[in-house]
């Protein structure tokens, strides 16, 4: 008889968890390619590299106040639209604007300079994209350094330049540069040494005039050091 009760019980406790729903995953919110949004994100990008670059055409005949309160009046409206579309998509990873489209929406991210809190916040955000493979390494170390030196921090990756005298780019607020190729190539970016004459050409060809004025006729080239 005992041996009956508890058959019985067994079989009201696993009737019990039949009826018992099982619950359920939230399902994970399927991005949908937006042709739109990559659209907008590319007029925006044309725009932000007039901008971002020493007059050219028509904007030459622009005072240098007038240059410099378009340049500010670009990045503030395109920050604006950004964080718009930032509180709505979160990061526009590869999968939401294509790879071109992710990557216009970084560049107006990295020349959001006046509003560094913003810019940290996408970071994070970008962060996981990255870790999925939805959004560039590259520029993930970029923004990374453009937020450290916004908030007065050094750089990790030395991906942000400032010149000397000879038009020698060097990297920003950075002391230390122990390990930073290897920091550098996991990101997906140049030998340190590679990236700065690369910058010192790309200077000296923006300030031509003024250089050959100094008496300086061709850049001046940081020289490699030789493989052991």
């Amino acid at each position: 008889m005992k041996r009956l009760y508890v058959i019985l019980a067994l079989s009201i406790l696993i009737a019990g968890c039949k009826d018992k729903p099982a619950e359920q995953q939230p399902e994970e919110k399927k991005i949908v390619f937006n042709p739109a949004l990559a659209e907008e994100l590319e007029k925006m990008k044309e725009v932000d590299q007039i901008a971002a670059f020493i007059p050219q055409g028509e904007y030459t005949k622009m005072s240098s106040e007038e240059w410099n309160a378009f340049k500010d009046s670009v990045f503030t409206t395109h920050q604006k639209r950004i964080e718009e579309i930032f509180n709505e998509y979160g990061f526009v990873g590869y999968d939401l604007a294509g790879e071109e489209g992710s990557d216009n929406f970084w560049l107006m991210v990295q020349h959001s300079d006046h509003d560094p809190e913003f810019q940290l916040k996408v970071l994070k955000e970008m962060e996981k994209h990255m870790k999925r493979g939805n959004a560039s390494h590259k520029y993930y170390a970029f923004l990374t350094d453009r937020v450290n030196l916004n908030m007065g921090k050094e750089q990790i990756y030395g991906t942000q330049f400032d010149y000397n005298e000879l038009g020698q780019a060097f990297p920003k607020n950075m002391s230390d540069t122990t390990g930073i190729d290897m920091r550098r190539l996991r990101m997906g970016l140049i030998p340190i040494m590679d990236r700065m004459n690369e910058m010192t050409i790309s200077h000296f060809i923006m300030n031509q005039e003024y250089f050959q004025k100094q008496g300086i006729k061709k850049p001046i080239l940081y020289a490699k050091k030789s493989q052991q």
